[in-house]
C-alpha cells in the first residue's frame, strides 16, 4: 500500500508557518504502516525552508518516508510520467478525516 499524508493539521496540529504538537496517533500509524512495508509520502504545500524544517520535524520523530511531494521512483518508472497528482493508495489529510487510527477494524482493511 501507498499513504500520502499530510503535515499541518495531520502529522501535526495547524500552525503554520510554525510546526504544531505532534498528533501521535497519526504519527505511530504512519510509522507501523510503513515498518510493515508500506510506502509513505510526505504531502504538503510546504516549500523552501518550511518544507526543510517540516521534514528535520519528522525525521526527529522517527517518520521517515519514500518521497516527499513526489511520486514514488517505481510509479515514475512504471508509467514513465511523473503527474503532478501523487499516486496513492490512501491520502491522509486533516480535510478527510474519517478514520479511527487506533481502530483495529481499519487497521486490519488498510494494513
Amino acid at each position: 500500500m501507498i499513504y500520502a499524508v499530510d503535515f499541518d493539521g495531520t502529522l501535526c496540529t495547524n500552525e503554520f508557518p510554525d510546526i504544531g504538537a505532534p498528533r501521535h496517533t497519526i504519527i505511530d500509524f504512519i510509522k507501523k504502516r510503513r515498518a510493515d512495508g508500506d510506502k509513505i509520502i510526505l504531502w504538503t504545500c510546504r516549500s523552501g525552508q518550511d518544507l526543510t524544517g517540516a521534514i528535520a520535524w519528522c525525521g526527529e520523530l522517527g517518520l521517515e518516508f519514500d518521497a516527499v511531494n513526489d511520486n514514488l521512483a517505481e510509479n515514475i518508472a512504471c508509467y514513465n510520467n511523473n503527474s503532478r497528482k501523487v499516486n496513492a493508495d490512501f491520502y491522509i489529510d486533516d480535510r478527510n478525516f474519517h478514520f479511527d487510527f487506533t481502530d483495529e477494524n481499519f487497521l486490519r482493511q488498510t494494513g
